[in-house]
């Protein structure tokens, strides 16, 4: 008999972590959820996942140090990072952290066990002809300086010489999570 597939989810949208467990357990997997790097530390030594799903933005925290948890159980484990606010600064630190996939939402469980499957870069990749827009540079200097500061909306504002109201307004328009 083979051994099962384990796989930790790290969300905390229980309802879209409840739709990930079902779509996953519906493909074999034997699946625990985590809320936080805490939940996730006290449960690791009884799931003993080869298999991870992390959410970047976890409420407080960074799902970075998550990945960086995971990759120090067990650094054969592979780990998908999804996100809604994705950044090629978070993007490369995920992968420095030991993750193997990035991931924007919406993804689904098609979608991630794919990325579990992929070992390696794709060197045919199409470079984009088109420079990055002045909105998505803006966009990734703001997450840019969320993740330094833990996500603390205030001390992002300071940093970044505007007023908080004005990151505020622009976070609404492009929803987090």
């Amino acid at each position: 008999m083979t051994e099962p597939r384990r796989l930790v989810i790290v969300e905390d949208d229980g309802r879209f972590a409840a739709a990930l467990q079902r779509s996953f357990e519906r493909k074999g997997y034997e699946v625990s959820r985590a809320e936080s790097l805490a939940e996730l530390r006290a449960g690791l030594d009884e799931a003993r996942p080869g298999f991870a799903v992390v959410d970047l933005k976890l409420k407080g925290e960074s799902g970075l140090a998550c990945v960086q948890a995971l990759s120090q159980f067990d650094p054969s484990m592979r780990i998908v990072v999804l996100t809604g606010f994705a950044s090629i600064a978070t993007a490369v630190e995920a992968i420095k952290l030991g993750a193997c996939h990035y991931l924007a939402k919406p993804s689904n469980s098609d979608d991630i066990e794919a990325a579990f499957t992929k070992s390696g870069g794709d060197a045919e990749t199409p470079i984009s002809p088109r420079p990055t827009s002045i909105k998505n540079l803006e966009w990734e200097r703001i997450h840019e300086t969320l993740v330094e500061t833990n996500f603390n909306i205030s001390e992002t504002a300071r940093r970044l010489g505007m007023y908080r109201r004005t990151l505020a307004r622009k976070l609404e328009k492009r929803r987090l999570g």
